[in-house]
């Protein structure tokens, strides 16, 4: 019974997290067409690249724990709706730029932590394929997370 309700848990935690990688999809032309850095431009596409890969394993993930998809996810919706009125409401380059990677790293902690936690239940539910894929997502996004944090430094220290 307790295994049963993980799984249900897992099945429909791992459809909320498909569809917050449609969402941040859809976000991600619209950031990327906002950043003037080009480092943080860099970083934004080499994000699309990861983002895509994680689509593919929470894909994977999904099948493997016999789920199917659900149609939201509020949490990614707020951080994209977030991003929208970072975009237009800082008019200079410096705080627009800063201010996308604040809400780019908001929403790579959504991720650290739905991983992470995807990783933890997998493994007890003998998901094996599915916590190796998950942890190998958190591990990306915690580096991507550090980037990000090293790309804003630069952008403050060279405005100094």
């Amino acid at each position: 019974m307790a295994n049963d309700q993980l799984t249900y848990l897992i099945q429909e935690s791992l459809a909320s997290m498909q569809a917050g990688g449609k969402i941040a999809e859809d976000a991600t032309a619209e950031i990327n067409n906002a950043a003037t850095n080009e480092k943080l431009k860099a970083a934004l596409e080499e994000g699309n690249k990861t983002a895509e890969q994680w689509r593919q394993r929470v894909d994977r993930a999904l099948q493997e724990a016999g789920g199917s998809s659900e149609p939201g996810n509020r949490i990614i919706e707020a951080l994209y709706d977030v991003s929208k009125s970072v975009i237009t409401k800082y008019g200079d380059d410096y705080s627009r730029d800063l201010a996308i990677i604040e809400s780019g790293q908001l929403a790579l902690h959504y991720w650290i932590a739905a991983f992470g936690t995807m990783d933890a239940y997998a493994k007890r539910a003998g998901l094996s394929q599915t916590s190796q894929d998950m942890e190998k997502c958190r591990k990306e996004a915690e580096q991507a997370d550090k980037e990000h944090t090293d790309i804003a430094l630069e952008i403050i220290e060279s405005h100094s």
